[in-house]
């Protein structure tokens, strides 16, 4: 995006005029305007017709009385193009391209997507092949199909990918503020990490939903990110679709733990994005962004009227790391006395439902709660009666009013939560953002965005506090060849990662070499096909004297020819055998063509694939970051000293894996991966007991 197209992208945003370019589907585009209040000019261009939907009809776009902020485009690909080219040279602000048959299609239209992004120059384009744009703030719409929701005056910035969903989000039954709405389509001028950086700059955008197919360019994006933190604006993504990690790596273990979808989450939770795996908690999530400042910390107060709601709270907060503080004694003694006989003074409570519909006691009952213990946000259950059966409707509305009055003298997030969804009708939702209440449809819902918005706003001083440097793009992909695990360990020492003493020699030497170096010792076969020398029985532990050595080498030169006659050699590794460590870790490093290097820590040895216990970092990263990932590891148990074990320096650990990374981002000489399987993890050291290292193919 240039300066000019940042220009432009305010006219289309912000249009005094619009052009419609096309026929049956610019009918339906100018209805939607006309339905979003649009007071601006309209201008129809269309040779064969003489007017639409009232509008008079142009025969060319050069006939326009001047050059529009904003055009709308369906047309067929080719025609777009030349009309592309026609705005541009006119000075156009922008343009809604919903004009399909472009790269989806195929290297045709690969062509043609080419074409218009030359023929755009300076324009704001959207799309082509989208659904297009609609300004709740004010007013405007460029859109392809009949839209809903509402603006209160904020609300969420949506930019998906996919047309479809954008639509389904407008039509959604959430009441979520919205302040924005982009389809984006295939992203030829104006991508996903744009629409970002500039939303991110409205103080009326209070988050901003992403739905993510892929990003054409990691970098961008993590600045953009960045800025909507430092902004104080949170961004929600959903991010769907999974494929194979970007590379040409095949034969790590680490494949099996960290692809694509790794490389996203960790993108995310660097550049503090909240991730949701479905729809409807992007929405929930985004509506309690929008409504109520995100909770300071994950300690949380909750109400029902039934001992049920009381007990699902309770069983989820558990599962995601929010909690319930106890009341201490002197407060719970007066909520005794405030509370009906039948009541039980715990957090979550149920105040029960003699006192339901009563604010005179419900009031002082949340007020007291509130004021009794340390809590970060609040909670009440509510399901609201059906259409036809509300009779009871005003005795929630009066519990609602007086837990929102109270949740705003304590100065606290609140939300209002359905335990089915659907049990909560427009306008109660509408009643309660007007009282200052997030309506939220779903108790898991609820505390999701609870958490998730908690461990944003903690996320947020962590990250820009550490000033994280940028990211950058991987090299081309290119061919790769294996090295020795001999090489791989001689490259680790020289990067300061401590191997086990041992020389690669011929087999008829192995058996001096082994006295030499001390038994116990261990015995492996070298080659380009022993990637994985274990399954190719190329291995031999814990050899105690010479015969046991030179039979070793007899039985594993017939195992491997078992195993693949052409990965039999005539070199071994003989290597001093390691003692027992307290943990072993599996560790990689690899560079990715879109996220640069990545680093992934996890279970190691033979737990690798059984556990799938991993955590991946993209670099640069901190020590802090490493120690961290360990610390979150299921084995990070063993290294904080599990029953009685004495602990590994964590600290020291993170260090010496930091320096790791450092060595490779600072000694760029054809690494494309590293990986050590099993890393010994001692209480004051590591080891590399093994580690597979590919670097780019010569040329």
């Amino acid at each position: 995006m240039t300066p000019q197209q940042r220009k432009n992208f305010d006219r289309l945003l912000n249009p005094r005029h619009i052009a419609f370019v096309g026929g049956a589907d610019a009918i339906t585009a100018v209805t939607e305007a006309r339905r979003r209040g649009f007071r601006g000019e309209m201008w129809a261009v269309n040779p064969k017709r003489d007017e639409l939907v009232g509008l008079p009809c142009y025969a060319s776009i050069d006939d326009l009385p001047g050059a529009p902020d904003a055009a709308y485009l369906a047309i067929p690909a080719q025609a777009a193009v030349g009309a592309v080219a026609q705005l541009s040279a006119m000075g156009a602000g922008g343009a809604v391209c919903y004009s399909a048959g472009f790269k989806e299609s195929g290297s045709d239209g690969a062509s043609a997507e080419t074409a218009l992004k030359e023929a755009a120059g300076d324009m704001a384009l959207i799309g082509p092949n989208c659904y297009g744009m609609i300004n709740y703030l004010g007013d405007s719409a460029l859109w392809s199909f009949e839209h809903g929701g509402r603006s209160p005056g904020y609300g969420a910035a949506i930019i998906t990918q996919s047309g479809m969903f954008s639509s389904d989000i407008t039509m959604s039954q959430r009441s979520l503020p919205m302040a924005y709405m982009v389809s984006a389509g295939n992203q030829a001028v104006m991508r996903l990490e744009d629409f970002l950086d500039i939303f991110c700059e409205d103080p009326a955008v209070r988050a901003i939903g992403l739905h993510i197919e892929g990003l054409q360019d990691i970098p961008r994006f993590e600045a953009a990110a960045l800025k909507a933190l430092a902004n104080n604006t949170p961004v929600v993504a959903l991010k769907t679709g999974s494929s194979a990690i970007g590379s040409a790596l095949t034969i790590s273990h680490t494949g099996s733990l960290s692809g694509a979808n790794e490389l996203y989450e960790a993108l995310f939770e660097r550049t503090g994005v909240i991730s949701v795996t479905n729809p409807s908690q992007m929405l929930e999530t985004l509506k309690y962004l929008c409504v109520v400042d995100p909770p300071q910390g994950g300690r949380v107060a909750g109400f029902t009227c039934s001992g049920g709601g009381a007990t699902m709270l309770a069983d989820h907060a558990e599962k995601i790391g929010l909690t319930f503080p106890k009341f201490p004694a002197k407060y719970a003694k007066q909520l005794v006395d405030m509370l009906p006989d039948i009541a039980t003074v715990s957090n979550p409570l149920d105040y029960t439902t003699p006192i339901w519909g009563q604010p005179e006691i419900t009031e002082p009952v949340f007020t007291t709660t509130l004021a009794s213990v340390e809590v970060d946000s609040a909670v009440l259950v509510q399901d609201y009666p059906a259409k036809g059966l509300d009779d009871s409707k005003i005795y929630y509305q009066k519990d609602a009013a007086a837990f929102a009055k109270a949740a705003a003298a304590a100065n606290l997030p609140a939300a209002i939560c359905a335990t089915i969804p659907e049990n909560m009708d427009t306008e109660t939702r509408e009643f309660l953002i007007a009282q200052g209440v997030a309506p939220m449809q779903g108790i898991h819902e609820t505390l999701n965005a609870v958490c998730d918005a908690a461990r944003w706003y903690q996320d947020k001083t962590r990250i820009l506090a550490a000033h994280p440097a940028p990211m950058m793009a991987g090299p081309p992909l290119t061919d790769q060849v294996m090295l020795s695990e001999a090489e791989g360990k001689s490259w680790l020492a020289k990067a300061g990662i401590p191997v086990p003493s041992g020389r690669c020699v011929p087999g008829a030497d192995a058996a001096d070499c082994a006295k030499q170096i001390g038994f116990p010792v261990a015995v492996k076969m070298m080659g380009p096909k022993l990637a994985h020398k274990t399954e190719a029985g190329a291995v031999a532990l814990s050899l105690t004297n010479a015969s046991e050595v030179d039979q070793a080498i007899q039985t594993m030169r017939s195992r491997v020819h078992e195993y693949d006659e052409l990965a039999v050699t005539d070199s071994f590794l003989i290597e001093a055998m390691s003692s027992p460590a307290l943990a072993e870790l599996i560790v990689n490093l690899r560079c990715d063509a879109q996220f640069g290097h990545a680093l992934t820590l996890g279970s190691g040895g033979i737990l690798v694939e059984l556990v799938g216990d991993a955590k991946t970092l993209l670099l640069p990263c901190t020590t802090q970051d490493i120690r961290s990932a360990l610390e979150g590891l299921k084995v990070g148990r063993l290294l904080g000293g599990f029953r009685g074990r004495e602990p590994a320096d964590l600290e020291k650990i993170a260090r010496t894996i930091h320096a790791l990374c450092d060595h490779v981002l600072n000694h760029q000489d054809g690494l494309s991966e590293l990986e050590i399987n099993p890393l010994f993890v001692y209480p004051d050291r590591v080891l590399a007991v093994d580690v597979l290292l590919h670097r780019k193919a010569e040329t």
